[in-house]
């Protein structure tokens, strides 16, 4: 009975700490999605926020609105959710904080590892929130995040219920997951599409969104395939926005925390009507679960038409979708023909206006003055558990006009712009007295402005405090000193060139490559059914060649791959394979606690943009990093690149994403299961291959043409380079011996005239022009 009791408790607690986490791109949004009931708040500042594009907030509003969301006892969470250039985390990210930690910001929003170490070591106290850009998609990557500091990890919008349940089961970290809003195409902080075609980065808040453009589909033999039965059937990228309110059992149930809300670039009136209808759902259910049980209120729930009409009169794109919740993916979450956002009913906009954008949330509070002769005003005010008392000028006899009751009360309750307003005030006066009301209004002021104090105090942190633990010098010496244990290539032996492949007909033709010292066996080469026993003799194959075999973990590791990974690890063993390049923390994590001894190799996928960043992850041990693959040559030239490896040549991955183009582009298809290279053509002409994976369940949208450093070759010995990167995805033999040519003669040999060696189109990526 005391066992039922106490799990009753714990789960009456949980209902009662459900978040309801709303966006803010401006002040006036904020104050409206706080007068429509949000919990907390997330928005960014003047800088590193994914959001560079809304209005953001000034210092001065950022730090008022920390105060007012306490006065109403909210939360801000502050979004530093982009990854950090070195100069960006040294010089400033600190100074940018601090006056808002101090001021008693709640929690940070944080993508890049080094951002992530900063913070945890500068400011004490401050919570930590993973960004959905870290693409944590299972427990080990959430383990990894709780004890590297983090109170909460912000799921990869592309996970199932099972997926988040399996991480509430086993690990204890707070759960955000987005709710409602714009779905990315790909998986968060995954995404080179908009960097590499125009330059702007969704790493940095700034995607262009090519997504939302057509695209025409066509299959292997670049013949063209019927998209939909609608010739403007051409937006195979463009998702449907997220609607989950009535999945809102569903995620509560699965361990869902915080119900986070898209649309920090959205208007206040979208922000403000879509949190109104959450919280309204959200309330009914949790009070039907503390009143009754939660079977009960699970099956009485229910949204009605009107607020699900309301909601699409809000905003939606070709409707709506509830997302991956409860699928893996599907041609009814795209949008197809039509990309933009619409809206519709303009008197529900306009109402939603009147009752949250220009009136403001207001604290009831109860109020008790006395005005006794010849002793000092006094006047109570309660708000909750809190009590107030302020004393004021001394009461006088009245010489002519004695104060009436009436005039007392309406100095008293003129809180005009502040955020109170009287519940219900209680007069205790003498007779004949008298007050000027200038002494009753600083009165009154002097008690809401105390009052604020008492609200805000709590949250305030030390400035002292603050400022010896961000101190520059101490912040150099802190970080700055990165160990390397060793150093993978020494710079007096030649380049050591890694070949990564994803097709196993062309690990015949390496094998006799003197050039090539490793092998990387992408995932995609095997099946789950015969993956042990193939690798194993590819393996063999390549020791015997003299060079060494590494497997490459999948793009994404979600609970299925985890499962089969975790079954199969003395199979892997077994294989005899030299180490694993992984993708994801997920999968880092997964390595580290599971084959602890084998070697380890960072993917571009795991950004080391900054020394610390790559200090942090240098913690796990691995042989060495891949550099980030929006770094230019200055900034190149600037990083810890010992123990890094380039790329040196292939079409790089643009996108990563649970959808499948190849599924989708049938109108009657669906999925076949067959392994095929599909190609998107934009308006440009351009071809993007894209391949699906069906082991794993996931496409990969490539760009169009290659990338080549070859030209840079005595740059990159200059920078510290010395390992290089030949990746080979839909090449044939012809177009490997020709790049393995190349490669020799300008990394073996010193030619260096590209034009001359290579004949083709190609690209230089972000070597000479990076990111903003």
């Amino acid at each position: 009975m005391f066992l039922m009791e106490r799990i009753r408790m714990n789960s009456n607690k949980r209902y009662q700490n459900i978040e309801l986490l709303a966006p803010a791109g401006s002040m006036e949004t904020f104050r409206a999605v706080i007068h429509a009931g949000a919990d907390a708040v997330y928005l960014g500042g003047g800088r590193f926020g994914a959001r560079a594009y809304a209005d953001n907030f000034t210092e001065e509003e950022l730090l008022s609105a920390i105060d007012y969301a306490h006065i109403h006892g909210r939360k801000i969470y502050l979004t530093v959710n982009t990854l950090f250039k070195e100069r960006e985390l040294t010089e400033n990210l600190c100074s940018y904080l601090r006056p808002y930690y101090e001021q008693g910001l709640d929690a940070v929003i944080i993508q890049d590892m080094g951002a992530f170490r900063m913070v945890r070591e500068a400011f004490p106290g401050l919570s930590i929130h993973t960004s959905t850009q870290m693409t944590v998609t299972n427990r080990y990557g959430a383990m990894m995040m709780k004890e590297m500091g983090a109170d909460r990890v912000v799921t990869a919008r592309e996970m199932s219920l099972a997926e988040i349940r399996d991480i509430k089961e086993h690990v204890d970290i707070e759960i955000e997951s987005f709710v409602h809003g714009a779905l990315c195409y790909c998986y968060s902080g995954q995404c080179l599409l908009s960097s590499m075609l125009g330059g702007r980065s969704g790493n940095r808040g700034r995607c262009a969104q090519p997504c939302r453009l057509p695209y025409e589909v066509f299959d292997e033999k670049k013949h063209p395939v019927r998209t939909g039965k609608k010739e403007r059937d051409i937006y195979i990228l463009s998702p449907k926005d997220l609607c989950t309110v009535s999945m809102i059992p569903d995620l509560i149930e699965n361990g869902v925390d915080s119900f986070k809300i898209e649309g920090r670039m959205k208007q206040a009136e979208y922000a403000a009507g879509v949190v109104s209808v959450y919280r309204k759902y959200i309330d009914r259910y949790v009070n039907a679960c503390l009143r009754t049980d939660e079977v009960a209120a699970k099956k009485e729930f229910h949204v009605a038409k009107e607020d699900m009409q309301h909601l699409y009169d809000f905003g939606n794109r070709s409707g709506f979708t509830d997302g991956y919740y409860k699928r893996h993916n599907g041609r009814e979450m795209i949008t197809l023909d039509k990309p933009s956002h619409t809206k519709g009913n303009e008197t529900l906009w306009e109402e939603i206006k009147e009752q949250y954008v220009r009136s403001e949330k207001k604290e009831k509070i109860n109020g008790i003055l006395r005005l006794k002769k010849d002793f000092s005003a006094k006047l109570d005010i309660a708000l909750k558990d809190i009590r107030i008392s302020v004393a004021g000028d001394v009461v006088q006899a009245a010489l002519k006009q004695p104060l009436t009751e009436e005039k007392v009360a309406a100095s008293i309750k003129k809180t005009g712009n502040t955020p109170y307003e009287f519940a219900k005030l209680d007069i205790d006066m003498d007779d004949d007295i008298f007050l000027p009301v200038q002494a009753l209004n600083v009165l009154r002021r002097n008690a809401l402005e105390r009052l604020s104090e008492v609200l805000t105090e709590p949250a305030r942190r030390d400035r002292i405090v603050a400022d010896e633990n961000v101190s520059g010098a101490d912040l150099q010496e802190k970080f700055v000193s990165v160990q390397k244990e060793k150093q993978t290539v020494p710079e007096n032996k030649n380049p050591y060139l890694s070949v990564s492949v994803e097709n196993r007909a062309l690990i015949k033709l390496l094998l006799d490559e003197s050039c090539v010292d490793s092998i990387y066996l992408d995932s995609s080469c095997y099946t789950r059914e015969d993956l042990f026993n193939i690798l194993k003799e590819d393996v063999s194959c390549i020791h015997s060649a003299g060079k060494k075999a590494y497997y490459m973990m999948p793009a994404v590791f979600r609970l299925s791959s985890l499962s089969f990974y975790e079954k199969n690890l003395s199979e892997m063993m077994q294989t005899r394979v030299d180490g694993l390049v992984v993708k994801s923390y997920d999968e880092l994590a997964f390595v580290r606690q599971n084959l602890p001894d084998i070697d380890v190799i960072l993917d571009h996928n795991l950004y080391t943009w900054n020394s610390y960043a790559k200090m942090q992850l240098w913690d796990v041990k691995p042989v060495r990093d891949t550099v980030p693959l929006e770094l230019n040559r200055k900034e190149l030239q600037g990083r810890d690149n010992t123990d890094s490896e380039i790329f040196l040549y292939g079409n790089l991955p643009l996108m990563v994403s649970a959808q499948c183009v190849h599924a989708n582009a049938g109108a009657d298809r669906g999925c076949d299961k067959m392994r095929t290279v599909t190609y998107l053509k934009d308006r440009y002409g351009k071809y993007f291959p894209v391949k699906n994976n069906c082991t794993e369940c996931y496409n990969t949208i490539y760009n169009t043409a290659p990338l080549i450093l070859f030209p840079y070759r005595k740059e990159l010995e200059k920078m510290g380079i010395h390992a290089y990167r030949i990746s080979f995805t839909t090449e044939q033999e012809p177009q490997v011996k020709q790049i393995l040519s190349l490669y020799k003669k300008v990394f073996l040999n010193g030619e260096n005239s590209l034009q001359e060696l290579y004949i083709g189109e190609y690209t230089g990526g972000h070597y000479k022009r990076g990111v903003e």
